[in-house]
Order: C-alpha cells, then structure tokens, then sequence
C-alpha cells in the first residue's frame, strides 16, 4: 500500500524524458520513430522478430499515453494538438453557455404561493438561485482540456478526478434518487401542439414562434414572456410549465445556440404533479458529461451544459486554482446549495497560463471530500458509488466512481476498463438494482489513511495510458506563470481593515473589477493587500 503523499517527490519533479526513457526500457517502440502527427507508427521489424510480436506492439504519444488501449479516441482530442502547441484557433479558450445575469433578473424573488408549491415539489427549486453571474472561460477551458469521453473523468498529474452524483447533490440540492427519461420525438409539428397545449398560447401564436427558431425548440426569452403573462393572469399551471422550462433551459439543459431549449422538455412538466420523480441530478450530470466530451475534441469552441456546476466543482476541489469570491463559510450554512457558496471574481490568468500551473499541481493541492461538512444538509447517498450507464433522453455516458475513489475516501485502485454504453440494454434496471455494482466498487478497495492514498503501482499504470502534462516542461521553463494564493491579505492590521471595508462596499453594490467606475476602488485594494 503506496500514498500518493510519498510519491510527490516524483509527481513535482517528474519530466517527459523520464518517462519516456522510462517507457522505452518497457517498450521498444517508444524511441521509434514518429510521424508528422506525433504518432509512434509500429516499428520496423528487427532482426530475428515475428510479425506477430511486432503487431503486438502497442503505439503511443509523445508525453502519453503510451498505451492507447484507454484513451481511444485521444487523436482528436485538444490535448494531443496542444502538446505540439496548436490550439483550436485565434480564441484559446471555449466559448461558455453562462446564464446567471439573465436569471437574476428573470427569477423574481418570490414566486405565487400556487406556483411555489409545484416548484417546490419539482426538485428545481434550488436552480432558482445557484447560478454564476459570469462564468471564468479560461478557468473552465483549462478544465475542459483534461476530460475524456471514454472515461467520463478529467485526467489530472496524479490521477483521474470526476464530478460526481455526490458533487451535484451537495453543489445543486438536485434529487439524485429517481427514475430517467425516454422522450418521444419531437417535430416542429408537435413542438406547436405541445405549446398551444401546455403553455396556453394561440395556435398562431406558437406556429410563428416555432417557424423562428428553425427548429423544434422555444426561445428563453418567449417562456420568460409566457410566464409573465400567465402569472398576471393567474393561469398558474401554464406559468409553471413555462417558469420550469425556462429555468432548466438557462441552467443543467442550456446548449450551445445560448438562446433556446428543445421543446421535447415540456414533456417533462405536462404533469406539475408527477415531475418530482426524476432523477435531476443525473439529468445535469448526463448533459454536462456529453457536452464536456464535445468540447474535449480539437474541433469544438463551445460547451454546453451548466458551467456553474463545474466551476463551482473546480472551486471546492482546487482552493489555489482560479479566482473565486465566497459568499459565505461553510461554516456559517444554513443549508443553502454550496454552488451559491462562490461568486464571480475576475481571473486574470488565460488558458495558456493554466496549463502549466495546472500540471504542476499536486495531492496535496486537492481538497478531496470537500462537502464533509455539508452533510447536515445532504447526507452522503450510497448510490453515488454506483458503477455503469447514466441516460437522459437518447444520451448515455458512463458512470464510473472506480477512477476517482479517492473522492469517496477511498484507497485507489486501477480500474476496471471503462464501459461501453453503446453495448448496454438494461440501463434503468441496472440503476434500480444498484446495490451490487456498488459491493463491486468498494469491495475492491479499503479506506484510505491518507486522503490521496493508492495502491502500488497505480501510478505507473496511470502514467502508461494517460498524458499527466498538456505541455511539454521545456516550452514554459522560461516563462514565470503566477500561481494565485487565494484570499492573501495584507500583514498589516491597518491595512487590513482598509482592506476588509473596502471589498464589503464592492460586494454590496456588486461591483465588477472589469467597470471603469469601479476601477479605482479595486486599485486600491489591490494595493492595501499587498501591504
């Protein structure tokens, strides 16, 4: 039994030639030559080889993964470009589906008593309030270029990491228990049908919205309006219906057209009554596991899903990464979601000036059960550590708290190989009868003694099949990249309390460092911390 705690010498001073000299006493091939896209081709035979040997071979990346039997479809993806110093175009960073300033203003701050009883029973209602009023693109973005598909996990210096049903339960105050959906198909046809019905309005009406978006979807802003009017005119079931979509368009089913939902999600709310019974977490977790692996691929600029649950994901796993305001101490909940623990700090550092903080990072940079003290509010769901297939919709990705048992405090293990969604039948039962998959999972495992521990030799199987550094250590050497400290202050008493009345009157006008009316006053904090 190995802690990662004793392997950090190893983890900070780590190189690629290392491991690829490392790789190359393993593997012949790793020193072979490469083609132009970095590829290690299957070596010419030596003398005296079998062809069977040399097919056996297995090929590899510069930086890895050297095995590619895991991460199969790590050609396409931005991390493999990235190393060779090739981004996706002039924008380093993703473009963001964020939503939080247009809530604010459409979320009132309270709703009819008729309509908070069905909100309230939806399982929706904490969405109201958990939103970021602006996402970090560049943060996210770093993020993003570590996630892989096959593995639903980002791939980090010393292992996977993952959000977890756990994360979104304690983030979001999302039902995680709870059955998924199937939809019908929706065509244009029934998209106005469904609106005339559903949402109360005139056939034309719908007709002409529907014609507008080209497609079968609803406009935000138009549900906005639907509710509005309904809410006058106290037709409370449509002004629910269309609060609801509204509300999960802007947050765990926002797209990347950053304007519209699909209509097939009115369906989920025909029934005011019966919408309680859907697993929402899962719902969020499934859209933001799809999108992220979209985005993970070197064609994509965009991502989808709901930013504010991995963001806030990133805040509460990696406290030097980032900037982040808090809007309260764990310690002082009162069992509030814990996404609106975090607020919008302006970041300062890009993408590119990530990366390299990012590979650098550590075990002891994690925080690895942060909601510990949050369990008054969700007490821990063994369901969480359920292994196979989650499904929304058509959408099925795997579920696999194998790869980031640490996070459940754990000893890690090497994983199973990860599973093929397209192959499973029985998604729904298996999610019913998930208490075997679970005995799987931990039974293979122990506590941990160290928050970070793992098994003998898991780092070095890690190593073979994943690429722990995005770039090479030669390309920034020479570069100083600031690594933020979160919530330094001065040293100095006086400055201090300076400090202290100035960022409480920024927070109570909710002032941005980015408003020229503001720009003096953030200058001058800036200069009292550094004091």
């Amino acid at each position: 039994m190995v802690a990662i705690s004793d392997d950090e010498s190893l983890l900070t001073s780590r190189a690629v030639g290392d491991r690829s000299g490392r790789a190359a006493r393993d593997h012949a091939v790793m020193v072979r030559r490469r083609g132009a896209d970095g590829r290690i081709p299957v070596r010419t035979l030596d003398r005296g080889a079998s062809s069977s040997a040399a097919a056996a071979e297995p090929t590899g990346y510069p930086g890895g993964p050297y095995d590619t039997s895991l991460l199969v479809k790590y050609e396409h993806h931005v991390a493999r470009h990235i190393w060779f110093g090739e981004e996706r175009g002039p924008k380093k960073e993703l473009k963001v589906a964020g939503h939080g300033l247009k809530l604010n203003s459409r979320v009132p701050l309270a709703l009819p008593p008729q309509m908070e009883s069905w909100v309230s029973r939806s399982g929706l209602a904490s969405l109201q309030r958990t939103s970021l009023n602006k996402i970090d693109t560049n943060l996210v973005s770093a993020f993003v270029e570590r996630w892989h598909l096959e593995t639903s996990s980002f791939h980090m210096p010393f292992g996977e990491m993952s959000i977890t049903l756990d994360d979104v339960a304690c983030l979001l105050h999302l039902p995680i228990r709870g059955i998924f959906w199937s939809p019908q198909d929706v065509t244009e046809e029934l998209a106005v049908e469904l609106a005339v019905d559903y949402l109360g309005v005139s056939q034309s009406q719908a007709q002409s919205h529907v014609r507008s978006c080209r497609g079968s979807y609803y406009k935000l802003e138009w549900l906005y309006d639907i509710f509005v009017h309904h809410r006058a005119a106290s037709s409370w079931a449509y002004a629910t219906r269309a609060y609801l979509l509204m509300l999960v368009g802007s947050t765990i089913f926002a797209d990347k057209t950053f304007t519209l939902v699909e209509a097939r999600y009115l369906l989920l709310f025909r029934d005011l009554d019966g919408c309680s019974g859907y697993s929402w977490g899962a719902a969020a977790l499934v859209t933001l596991y799809r999108y992220l692996g979209d985005a993970s691929m070197y064609s994509c600029k965009q991502l989808g899903g709901y930013p504010t649950l991995l963001q806030c994901w990133i805040h509460e796993y990696f406290p030097t990464v980032g900037k982040r305001g808090e809007n309260w101490n764990p310690a002082g909940n009162c069992g509030l979601p814990r996404a609106m623990r975090w607020s919008y700090r302006q970041g300062v550092l890009k993408v590119d000036d990530l990366r390299p903080i990012l590979d650098e990072l550590t075990p002891t940079d994690v925080i690895w059960r942060p909601f510990e003290d949050h369990r008054a509010w969700r007490v821990f769901d063994e369901i969480c550590l359920y292994r196979g297939c989650l499904k929304w919709g058509e959408t099925v990705v795997p579920y696999l708290p194998d790869r980031c048992l640490r996070q459940f405090g754990y000893r890690q293990y090497v994983p199973s190989p990860p599973l093929d969604c397209m192959m499973a039948t029985d998604i729904d039962v298996d999610w019913i009868s998930y208490h075997q998959s679970v005995v799987d999972v931990i039974g293979s495992s122990s506590v941990a003694t160290t928050p970070s521990e793992v098994v003998d030799g898991y780092l070095e199987w890690y190593y073979r099949v994943s690429h722990p550094r995005l770039v090479p250590p030669h390309r920034d050497a020479p570069r100083e990249v600031p690594v933020p400290v979160y919530d330094a202050g001065p040293s100095d008493p006086d400055w201090a309390r300076v400090s202290t009345l100035i960022r409480r009157y920024l927070r109570q006008v909710n002032a941005e460092e980015e408003d020229p009316q503001f720009s003096d006053l953030f200058e001058a904090l800036h200069i009292s911390r550094s004091h």
